[in-house]
């Protein structure tokens, strides 16, 4: 393992880190449209699609140069592609298991933010168990007719299109009886619904509604009935996660910490001049550094043209559980000022700059990570992949077969 940054690597990260200086949005994007000019831009300087195959539109950069590009943007505080559906899981899929014509069709607009996109996994009842997913499609001529309910759809307010597991043959076995679709989002028949997250954000997350939506025929991935095996590419990427901006996050988290515990406090004295809350402070920055080797592991790997395996199921958990325990330490060295999701002095805010955002206070920071250990395979579900592919345990048995 590799851990130091080649002279180009160093000469890559000054021109990101001066790009997004000079461009990065002074306030949050609160439209769609603020949101897709931004994703253009990005695209016009050449951080869209990165690792893409040049033929698809892409740069093929390095996984470093990925890698040091979502460093600097969390340092930098930038908002991220609006369309990171799009490009971490639709196209990708698509490039693995697409016909030409559907990625003639879709990985253009992909790249440039013209068609949003969403992914409609999950169920009410089908959230962890995903093969147990009851939304179905119909075959009707040369088209689909879908009916169900999807949940915990991110982005689905603002997508043009998703890719969507139904299941088209309800006598196979679970996981043989699903197929992937890509659907319209603003045809007849759907109906989007957001949720408010405990987060208060309620502009990014839904439950989704079919009846009776046709679906062409074309719009099918792969093969009738082999959705579960493409879905796996999709949660393949979906789970290699975010976690160098992960990394970067918590580093300018600590260091605004770091700040706010070494101001002075009316009676004179400082909070980091506490034993306590010293010991508090090396903790997290011991976890938050942890977690950087971890991340520099796996792109180490991915340098070597290797792909990361069930690592990539330990990479998931240990972020996921790392951030929220880093995030309850942070609010509990800063007491009730840890709080305030608004109107916070400027000298204790996350970012003083911008204390008007959604995302750039304390308490978000500190309840989003629970998000974290649900999305892309829940903490169980990881644990369970470690346990069977890495430590070659048995297979988990359920409560109500071991009564039977």
């Amino acid at each position: 393992m590799d851990l130091r940054y080649t002279p180009e690597d160093e000469a890559f990260r000054e021109q990101v880190r001066s790009w997004l200086a000079a461009n990065a949005p002074r306030a949050p994007l609160r439209t769609t449209e603020e949101k897709r000019a931004w994703h253009r831009k990005l695209y016009e300087a050449g951080y869209i699609g990165m690792g893409w195959p040049k033929a698809y539109g892409g740069r093929e950069a390095r996984p470093i140069e990925q890698a040091i590009v979502i460093e600097e943007m969390a340092r930098a505080n930038a908002p991220g592609s609006i369309n990171w559906a799009g490009l971490g899981l639709v196209g990708p899929t698509l490039i693995h298991h697409g016909t030409d014509a559907q990625r003639e069709r879709y990985i253009r607009n992909i790249l440039l933010g013209d068609e949003i996109w969403c992914q409609l996994y999950s169920e009410p009842n089908a959230g962890s168990d995903l093969a147990a997913l009851q939304c179905r499609a119909d075959i009707d001529g040369d088209e689909f007719v879908v009916n169900g309910q999807k949940i915990w759809t991110s982005t689905a307010p603002d997508a043009d299109m998703g890719i969507l597991l139904v299941r088209t043959d309800r006598n196979a076995p679970k996981h043989q009886g699903i197929s992937y679709l890509m659907v319209d989002m603003h045809q007849p028949g759907i109906e989007v619904r957001p949720l408010r997250q405990i987060t208060g954000i309620q502009d990014e997350f839904a439950e989704v509604f079919f009846s009776n939506v046709r679906v062409p025929a074309d719009n099918l991935i792969g093969e009738l009935n082999t959705g579960w095996r493409i879905a796996q590419t999709t949660l393949s990427y979906e789970r290699g996660g975010d976690t160098m901006g992960i990394v970067a996050r918590l580093q300018q988290s600590v260091e605004r910490l770091l700040q706010i515990t070494a101001r002075p406090l009316p009676d004179g004295t400082r909070a980091i001049d506490d034993p306590l809350t010293r010991q508090k402070l090396g903790q997290i920055v011991a976890e938050v550094e942890v977690l950087r080797y971890a991340s520099l592991r796996i792109i180490s790997t991915l340098e070597k043209g290797n792909q990361p395996g069930p690592e990539s199921s330990i990479a998931k958990l240990h972020y996921s559980e790392m951030d929220k325990r880093v995030n309850a330490l942070i609010l509990d060295i800063l007491g009730p000022y840890g709080q305030i999701t608004a109107g916070a002095p400027a000298d204790l805010a996350h970012s003083p700059d911008s204390m008007d955002s959604d995302h750039g206070n304390w308490p978000y920071l500190f309840l989003h990570p629970f998000a974290e250990t649900i999305y892309a395979g829940s903490s169980e579900i990881q644990k369970n992949i470690i346990g069977e592919r890495v430590l070659g345990l048995p297979k988990e048995v359920r409560a109500d077969r071991m009564n039977r």
